[in-house]
């Protein structure tokens, strides 16, 4: 395979803590908005009943909550008067079943707004789970049709960023600012409708200070948006710089590179807490702003509402009430644009989504047919293959392998000895000429059936969180326990698997880093071993192990090898001497073929290559 890193930093792994009342600023903004919240909203189709009545819940949990002050004002009105009528000498006593009538009924509002809130968020956490459980269903089947390409120019960490972050943001948009969302807009309405059933010209004064709170929330949200932007991109330069210092410590120490690392580290620091300063500084100015535009409008409510209660036209319940709500007016205004950059970044979250699974699929299989058993003779004819448009790597590939043949095949680096191998297991599909095994053109059989033919064992080992024992038999999960053990024995790994604590059943953690590159090397080769094919591919097996390691892995390589066709790649070319025929590479054609004796006495590019590493020139 094409080496790539995977380390690319995630840039949606952080959420700064923004202060009291700021604007979420996002950090990417969608291409498509309209059309990929249209197809978003298709996820959510099936679901409409619930939605609606979620929705309907949230007005119901809403309008109780907003009758509160209102009724809070008629209990202040009943105390009020009782108190002006014994100023003036009358005698009237309290009215405390009123009283307690009222106050049952405050707390009747407020236990229904709870238990319908409780309803809406049950209802709107089963819509989300449900909703992105279909949309993780999705791209994970996807991932599964996507072509080897679409994984050698995608890094790892960003293919998982869509699958878990992106979709996880969706998760949260949908079951928490939707919610806010509609309460919010319902708040604002019926926090409007209450001011109006109160006094219409107090409900005018305040909602003048509606324009003036829209300018300071865009205004900060402006301001704040360049330091959230740097904040998020001087974290995504420091994770890298730390994920590359602690992955290469040991270089690091080597070249006495610990004092630059430290002078980055320190200056990526002092960026972060700058921009991270500056962003938390200024969206935390929006609260005490608003805080004084609230307080602004309490003001001219209180010196109003005053002059209407002493004329009688406004009861002193009343203006209690409508002070309760013009304060309560600024907070659904604060969250309804905070949600709308929130949804922003979810529409971005959903279009990275959606570009995986709008991706190219693997071309459908055009035939079923299958073959179980092959002698193993390999063709290339007049084979033609570009990882890239107008930029051709192979040509015209000629290659004839008989049946038990061990072809070796080597070059410099970027010749197209790997891509020779993903062509055999159609990895890739070849753009001319064709291959075939036993007459067989690989185009014609199955993708299955072609790679059931073949055993790899890479340079880059693969081995996953699970036993030594089940990473050996998944080169054939039906095998029994004396033929795993038999596999470790051909590969030699079985006395190194027994002196560990557990055995066959020690556990390898995620990365495997708790045996050595050699040993896990051995690994796989008895996996190999175990699923016991007709055609071997070795891709540098030996370029990770120690020299006596090696003499191992060749002694259980020509026991492997033994009866069946070969294809060695290697760089090492000590260990492919004794190949049947060597194919020499270079700018994916065969520049040179034959044995190891034929390509030195034609003092040819295997004569270089052979030369460079084994002898030694004496200079006088």
């Amino acid at each position: 395979m094409r080496d790539e890193k995977n380390s690319k930093v995630n840039r949606h792994s952080f959420d700064a803590r923004r202060g009291p009342g700021a604007i979420a600023v996002p950090a990417e903004k969608a291409k498509d908005f309209k059309g990929t919240l249209k197809r978003l909203g298709s996820y959510l189709k099936p679901h409409t009943g619930p939605i609606i009545l979620s929705f309907f819940m949230a007005c119901f949990g809403t309008v109780f909550s907003i009758f509160g002050p209102r009724v809070m004002g008629l209990a202040t009105d009943s105390i009020y008067s009782v108190v002006v009528e014994r100023l003036q000498g009358n005698s009237i006593s309290m009215d405390y079943l009123y009283l307690r009538n009222i106050l049952a009924l405050l707390a009747g509002l407020y236990v229904l707004y709870s238990l319908f809130t409780y309803l809406m968020q049950f209802l709107m956490v089963n819509i989300a789970q449900k909703t992105v459980y279909n949309m993780r269903k999705e791209v994970s089947e996807k991932l599964t049709r996507l072509p080897l390409r679409y994984f050698d120019t995608n890094t790892h960490g960003e293919i998982l960023s869509r699958v878990t972050n992106d979709i996880d943001n969706i998760s949260n948009t949908l079951q928490q600012s939707l919610n806010q969302m509609i309460t919010s807009i319902v708040s604002m309405v019926g926090i409007v409708i209450m001011m109006l059933t109160i006094n219409w010209m107090l409900t005018l004064v305040t909602l003048v200070t509606l324009p003036l709170s829209v300018f300071i929330t865009s205004l900060v949200a402006k301001k704040s948006q360049k330091h959230f932007k740097d904040q998020q991109k001087t974290l995504g330069m420091l994770n890298g710089h730390i994920e590359e210092m602690f992955t290469g410590h040991k270089v690091v120490k080597a070249f006495n590179y610990e004092g630059k690392s430290q002078q980055e580290f320190d200056r990526l620091n002092e960026k972060l807490y700058y921009s991270g300063a500056m962003a938390q500084f200024i969206s935390g100015t929006i609260m005490p702003l608003m805080t004084f535009v609230g307080n602004l409008g309490y003001v001219i409510v209180a010196a109003v509402g005053s002059i209407f209660v002493s004329g009688g036209t406004l009861t002193l319940g009343g203006i209690q009430a409508f002070i309760q709500y013009s304060r309560n007016f600024s907070q659904p205004i604060i969250q309804i644009a905070n949600i709308a950059n929130v949804i922003q970044s979810t529409i971005a979250s959903a279009e990275r989504v959606f570009e995986v699974l709008d991706e190219e699929e693997e071309i459908a299989e055009s035939s079923s047919v299958e073959i179980q058993k092959v002698n193993g003779r390999v063709v290339f004819e007049h084979v033609r293959f570009s990882y890239e448009k107008n930029k051709e790597l192979i040509r015209d590939l000629n290659i004839n392998v008989q049946s038990g043949q061990t072809v070796a095949i080597v070059g410099p680096t970027g010749a197209g000895k790997t891509t020779l191998v993903n062509l055999l297991m159609r990895f890739y599909d070849i753009q001319g000429g064709r291959i075939t095994i036993d007459g067989h053109e690989t185009r014609e059989l199955s993708k299955i059936s072609v790679r059931n033919l073949f055993g790899m064992v890479l340079q880059d080992t693969w081995l996953f969180k699970g036993t030594i024992r089940d990473n050996i038999a998944y080169g054939r999960l039906d095998a029994s326990e004396l033929e795993v053990v038999e596999a470790a024995k051909t590969a030699y790994a079985d006395h190194f698997i027994r002196t560990l604590p557990d055995g066959y059943d020690t556990i390898l953690n995620e990365e495997a880093d708790n045996i050595s590159q050699g040993q896990k090397q051995l690994l796989t080769i008895a996996r190999a071993i175990l699923a016991n094919p007709q055609i071997l591919i070795l891709d540098e097996a030996t370029s990770s192990v120690d020299t006596r390691t090696e003499k191992y892995i060749q002694r259980a390589a020509e026991r492997l090898m033994k009866g069946r066709t070969n294809f060695v790649i290697a760089h090492r070319l000590s260990t492919i001497v004794d190949a049947d025929l060597i194919l020499v590479m270079n700018d994916g054609d065969i520049i040179e073929q034959g044995s190891h004796q034929e390509l030195m006495l034609r003092k040819g590019f295997y004569h270089e290559l052979y030369s460079s590493q084994f002898l030694v020139k004496q200079v006088v």
